[in-house]
């Protein structure tokens, strides 16, 4: 069991008071979405992630309904502010407006605890959608103002995706959820190909996190999701990989404390340094937390 605190690279805050969230209301994507169908804050994250601790946290944007992508950066700013445990943030920004969208960059960018950009490809139709111009000019304008880019797609996406990262070179890319395998259906072959490739590329990192919701969220064991998890670290290595929650969609197949252990196990071979670096230590350094 971890001995030292945790600084997790991917949670979600949910206020529905504030916000509609469309996905978590029942949506087919996944069984179960109705559960999530509830506020969901970073008091409950320390109470579920017992007995690990939680010293703080990225909070990636959460899918609200268009058009309150920027009140929620503003949202999660203004939080920020009275509570230290949220020490990131990963804003929504609709990248295909092309260079227009640099008036919302800069002004996300002035926000504190903004540190990245997230735009999700998972459920955009058009395959080309990360190649086309507009998009492609619109990532190109955040190495400008030191944001840094969360990939988010599902596992027939990478294609694309990795001829978007070639393109776009001086852009810092973080990969959510390894890419999304199917483990459900254990077709590993090809993912296991695309993260090879991927990772080959200097400008991205790859973060450990939305993994258990992609096997069966009743019957998935330890043993059938840690292969993933090493092939990860070896493509990667130790100092371009981060845990990562995915908090409270996590809940979904299983407890915060399941997937720490799971991750945890997963990295028994590695020195205590390189633990920390996985749990704590690059989200830091990758999101310039501190």
């Amino acid at each position: 069991m971890l001995d030292f605190p945790i600084i997790d690279s991917h949670i979600h805050l949910l206020d529905r008071t504030r916000f509609s969230y469309s996905w978590s209301a029942g949506s087919s994507w996944a069984t179960g979405t109705t559960k999530l169908n509830r506020d969901w804050t970073a008091d409950d994250l320390t109470s579920y992630a017992k007995p690990y601790q939680v010293e703080g946290f990225v909070f990636v944007e959460a899918d609200v309904d268009m058009p309150h992508y920027m009140a929620e950066a503003e949202w999660v700013a203004y939080t920020a502010s009275n509570d230290a445990r949220i020490m990131g943030c990963v804003a929504c920004l609709p990248l295909e407006r092309g260079p227009a969208i640099e008036v919302e960059i800069a002004r996300i960018a002035a926000l504190r605890p903004v540190c990245g950009v997230r735009r999700l490809i998972q459920n955009q139709p058009d395959p080309d959608f990360v190649l086309q111009r507009n998009f492609l000019d619109a990532l190109n304008l955040l190495p400008k103002y030191d944001l840094t880019f969360d990939v988010c797609i599902d596992h027939d996406q990478f294609e694309n995706t990795i001829e978007m990262i070639r393109r776009c070179p001086s852009v810092s890319f973080v990969l959510d959820h390894i890419g999304k395998p199917d483990i459900k259906a254990k077709r590993i072959e090809h993912w296991c190909h695309h993260i090879r490739e991927l990772s080959a590329l200097k400008n991205v990192v790859c973060k450990l996190s939305g993994v258990l919701t992609q096997a069966n969220h009743a019957t998935w064991t330890q043993d059938q999701v840690i292969p993933y998890i090493e092939h990860v670290i070896d493509c990667f290595g130790v100092d371009r990989v981060l845990f990562g929650g995915d908090w409270p969609v996590l809940e979904l197949a299983a407890s915060y404390r399941e997937w720490v252990d799971i991750v945890d196990r997963a990295t028994d071979i590695l020195d205590a340094d390189d633990k920390r670096k996985i749990f704590r230590d690059n989200a830091i350094r990758i999101y310039r937390l501190k």
